[in-house]
């Protein structure tokens, strides 16, 4: 197996604080209605925290009482972040519905590497966080539990 080498201009420390400490509004994308997946703990713990979450999965129509958006184009509301829980092949079209839509910044959770995703928002004017976990960093920065 190939390891991707990940350019650390895509976990710069000092970005990833200043998202999780600002960033109000998060669509996680491919958020699974399954609690034993990643994508639904870090959704649940992110609205714990006080953050608001729009579910962005076509497969569901409402996810813990909020509704759920096929597409980033269908959230209603401006996007701090859009948490990426595709497969990194996934990724590039990911990237550039964010751009399209506006949001602020594409975080890319573990094991989503995709330098060419990370170009488009980057190009796009976002800002990018690859191969992170947006829970553990918001846990690390805020001190929430």
């Amino acid at each position: 197996m190939q390891r991707i080498r990940i350019d650390p201009i895509w976990q710069d420390l000092a970005v990833i604080e200043r998202l999780v400490r600002e960033s109000r509004t998060v669509a996680v994308v491919g958020l699974s209605a399954s609690p034993t997946r990643p994508s639904h703990g870090v959704a649940s713990y992110l609205r714990s925290a006080g953050l608001t979450v729009y579910p962005v999965n076509p497969g569901l129509e409402s996810w813990e009482g909020l509704p759920a958006y096929a597409s980033l184009a269908e959230v209603p509301g401006e996007i701090d972040i859009v948490d990426v829980f595709r497969q990194p092949a996934f990724a590039v079209e990911v990237a550039a519905a964010a751009v399209e839509v506006g949001a602020g910044a594409l975080w890319m959770q573990l094991g989503v590497i995709s330098p060419e995703a990370a170009e488009v928002a980057a190009a796009g004017g976002l800002d990018v966080v690859m191969d992170r976990c947006l829970g553990v960093e918001h846990r690390e920065v805020v001190g929430w539990s």
